[in-house]
């Protein structure tokens, strides 16, 4: 479990999914949460997340070559807790609404899995360069 996979996942996976809500913002809505977006605000919203993702995808690739730096240690520390509230968001989405869309299970338990991921590199980060 090495700090540049999980920046190089990261960056893909981000990526991947911010292209969709940039460009066409309803799909991901209606595969995380079965419902497409339903005015122009939600979708330019919509359209601020796919950006922000974007931004994060190219940060991690960016990072991945550089593994030791503190910078990097701070963006993991920063993809934790984006992991940890996006996982908290998804399933209050299911739990709280009762929205649920094909992917939503699949995005919950993905960001959760990236949220232990970044504990251990954090940890391995930390001990690779004593601080």
């Amino acid at each position: 479990m090495t700090v540049r996979l999980l920046l190089r996942v990261t960056a893909i996976g981000e990526g991947v999914v911010g292209l969709a809500f940039l460009l066409v913002p309803n799909i991901p809505t209606l595969v995380l949460f079965g419902q497409p977006l339903d005015s122009a605000l939600s979708e330019i919203i919509g359209r601020f997340v796919g950006a922000a993702l974007i931004a994060l995808a190219v940060a991690c690739w960016r990072a991945a070559e550089d593994t030791q730096s503190s910078v990097t240690s701070g963006l993991i520390l920063a993809m934790l807790i984006y992991d940890v509230v996006a996982a908290a968001l998804l399933a209050y989405a299911r739990f709280g609404p009762g929205l649920a869309g094909i992917g939503l299970w699949v995005g919950l338990i993905g960001h959760l899995v990236l949220a232990i991921w970044c504990v251990a590199s954090l940890r391995e980060n930390r001990l690779a360069t004593g601080k």
